[in-house]
């Protein structure tokens, strides 16, 4: 009897991901526990192995498709064993979403945009939402959703055709296509802008040129640009800035530096912050919160995301969990081991789940300060500088002070401007008076 290959759940609130690459095609041989296809999921990647040994008789999701937990991705057996019809690539659990897929729009929209407005972007529209959205005739454009970052739900669905009744007006309503029918979720209109195709297209029709070179994207380049464009649409980004006097931090570090090392743990400047930021946070707990319309999630755990560079791959922002709870040596142990394997790509995906606030060094590259983009649906996000030696004014002498600009960019629905000040003095005071 053939067996089915499982999009497993790689973490506690991890209930997708995007098959990456196939590591074994259709009829080629495999053993139980050998890896079969790579997943990613939130930027990390992440093997599957197989579930049994037989031959790949079927693989029913392409590269580069985002599907659910529990769908099946592929039938193993003998060679010639035939699928179970009722389970077959019709059947499987719905992608979520495919990158390579064309989009297409079955009938025009209930109510047309006017002329030179956009259309509203939804934002990730589950398998499920889409089909109850195309068997009741629902316009997507007109549910309010209710789910984290305003994603549209099943629930909200059902609630928008109960109040509507149970009839759908006489106007043309588009029926939203699943990813069962080979299309995407969108409407042709809300990606492509003009009727004019051009022969040689990226994506989103922008033309390419003779000379000019197409890079597709990565899943990583995806997920990054998806993330920021919605955190940008969702938060009010404010920032503030300040300065600090890291003398006390740069001799607390060159006095322990060494004792670091001999357990093996690389006592940077980042750690001081972390442990700055943490203590913050529990003093001034709005900057550990999220915004729901109910009203504001104030997190009990401190939990601070660690912006780390992947190079030409982008970034990732492993989380250290509990940093309150942490000491000055278990927080290094921490940021040692998270950015390690986070450029080792080691990372597991529930360690890039749960942060409350993020940090984000810039200054490796030389920067001064930034205005770094909210890692939603957090409250904010601390941005370091590059640290330099510069002449200050202290009682009225020059003096020459290893100094930094932190920034502070946050959600203005949560914190206004003196409660935001007042957050980030308290991180300075904090390491400019680290004892």
């Amino acid at each position: 009897m053939p067996t089915k290959v499982i999009m497993p759940q790689l973490g506690e609130s991890v209930v997708e991901g995007t098959v990456t690459k196939w590591l074994k095609q259709e009829g080629e041989l495999i053993t139980e526990f050998d890896a079969l296809l790579e997943v990613n999921t939130d930027k990390v990647d992440t093997e599957i192995p197989s579930p049994a040994t037989g031959t790949v008789l079927k693989l029913l999701v392409p590269e580069g498709t985002t599907v659910t937990a529990g769908t099946i991705l592929a039938w193993l057996g003998e060679p010639g064993e035939a699928i179970p019809p009722s389970e077959g690539p019709a059947a499987a659990a719905a992608p979520a979403f495919s990158q390579t897929a064309e989009v297409k729009s079955k009938v025009p929209a209930e109510a047309p945009q006017p002329a030179g407005v956009p259309a509203r972007d939804l934002g990730f529209i589950s398998p499920v939402v889409a089909r109850v959205a195309a068997d009741h005739q629902v316009d997507l454009n007109k549910v309010t959703g209710t789910g984290q970052g305003g994603r549209i739900t099943k629930k909200d669905v059902l609630a928008f055709v109960e109040k509507r009744g149970s009839s759908p007006t006489a106007a043309a309503i588009p029926i939203w296509e699943t990813p069962a029918d080979g299309d995407l979720f969108r409407p042709t209109e809300m990606v492509f802008q003009s009727d004019q195709p051009s022969q040689a297209t990226s994506q989103g029709g922008k033309p390419v040129k003779a000379g000019d070179q197409l890079v597709p994207h990565t899943t990583i380049r995806r997920s990054i640009a998806d993330h920021m464009l919605k955190s940008k649409h969702t938060s009010p980004h404010v920032t503030t800035v300040m300065e600090v006097d890291l003398s006390r931090v740069v001799a607390h570090r060159a006095a322990n530096k060494a004792a670091f090392a001999r357990d093996g743990v690389n006592l940077t400047f980042t750690v001081y912050f972390i442990t700055a930021l943490s203590r913050a946070l529990k003093d001034f707990p709005l900057a550990n919160s999220s915004w729901s319309e109910e009203g504001l999630i104030l997190h009990s755990a401190i939990n601070i995301g660690m912006a780390t560079s992947l190079g030409d791959d982008g970034l990732i922002v492993p989380v250290i969990k509990g940093a309150d709870g942490l000491s000055l040596l278990g927080i290094a142990r921490a940021v040692n081991d998270l950015a390690n394997r986070a450029r080792l790509r080691k990372l597991q995906p529930d360690e890039v789940q749960g942060g409350t606030f993020t940090i984000t060094n810039h200054g490796i590259s030389g920067s001064l300060f930034a205005t770094p983009i909210i890692n939603q649906p957090q409250c904010g996000i601390l941005g370091v500088g590059i640290i330099q030696k510069r002449a200050v004014v202290i009682n009225d002498a020059i003096a020459i002070r290893p100094m930094v600009y932190i920034s502070l960019t946050f959600d203005h629905r949560i914190l206004d401007g003196a409660s935001a000040d007042n957050f980030l003095a308290r991180v300075v005071d904090l390491l400019q008076n680290w004892s």
